[in-house]
């Protein structure tokens, strides 16, 4: 039985207002995040909450929601204050009341995206690692996209499942494809751009009748990721994805690159919940490497 007072105390100190959680209700899940709500008389927070190890993790996701309020895009929910006791690791936001995407505001958030992928680094990367799902993600700066997304993602991702008693065909074909990499991103220069990082529909709705974005695993890299991703599980309309071509317009080759992208989700999604996954990313890499003829 976890304890709220301690947590209960906490609100009250950063927001300079007593707080007494006088009802406790779990929400589900965001993620891997089970999410409980803390009710006083006239206020609601979330708290997402974990193993009091994942403190990390947590501070990490506050401040990359604190990287792309600050550009001024896409509306994010701002956290409170992170923490830890004996029994939890938490991370607490006001309570909203979220509603499902209507098409307009697909087109408003693909606009907004756009907007967010202007915001540059010198760098591929972030100035810390933080996680995907509950996985590391590794965010060591390089100057060199081909060589980030080799070593820093798909080469991490094949470790993980080799240490996860994944072995034989998918570390033959994951090697073959993290060696083709510079082959298969050849005359494709992408600037760093500020990323979401986990953009699937589960962390995209409404509030206040505009979209907004939710448990980011943010870093600099190529924007084509993010567009991979919202194709990976689906969930996004048309008027999305033409919005953002109206600012953002797509290169020749992302066919192929979004498949390369999107493998490093499903290797991530194999690593988190299992055999599920092995096949299609077994799919995945054998169409890359028959993209180039290997």
């Amino acid at each position: 039985m976890v304890s709220w007072e301690p947590i209960a105390q906490q609100i009250s100190q950063v927001t300079g207002r007593p707080f007494m959680a006088r009802t406790v209700r779990e929400q589900g899940t965001t993620g891997v995040n089970p999410v409980t709500v803390l009710t006083d008389d006239d206020r609601s927070y979330f708290v997402k909450h974990n193993r009091p190890d994942h403190l990390e993790m947590f501070r990490a996701e506050a401040l990359g929601l604190h990287e792309i309020a600050n550009t001024l895009t896409v509306q994010v929910p701002r956290p409170i204050c992170w923490g830890a006791t004996e029994q939890i690791s938490y991370l607490i936001f006001d309570y909203l009341e979220l509603a499902a995407r209507t098409e307009a505001l697909d087109a408003e958030l693909g606009h907004a995206l756009a907007l967010l992928h202007e915001r540059h680094s010198p760098y591929f990367g972030w100035y810390r690692d933080n996680t995907i799902g509950t996985n590391p993600q590794l965010n060591a700066p390089h100057a060199d996209w081909a060589t980030f997304w080799r070593d820093r993602r798909l080469r991490f991702q094949l470790q993980l499942a080799a240490a996860n008693g994944y072995q034989g065909r998918i570390q033959e074909l994951g090697q073959r494809v993290a060696e083709a990499v510079p082959q298969l991103l050849t005359d494709h220069v992408p600037k760093p751009s500020l990323l979401h990082g986990d953009l699937w529909a589960g962390n995209c709705a409404a509030y206040d009748r505009r979209p907004i974005v939710f448990d980011p695993a943010v870093y600099y890299g190529d924007r084509e990721a993010d567009l991979a991703m919202t194709e990976l599980f689906g969930g996004f309309s048309p008027s999305f994805y033409a919005a953002y071509r109206d600012v953002a317009p797509l290169e020749p080759g992302y066919s192929v690159r979004k498949t390369l992208y999107n493998l490093y989700h499903v290797l991530n999604h194999l690593n988190l919940v299992g055999g599920g996954y092995l096949h299609q990313a077994e799919r995945m890499m054998t169409a890359l490497l028959a993209e180039i003829g290997v």
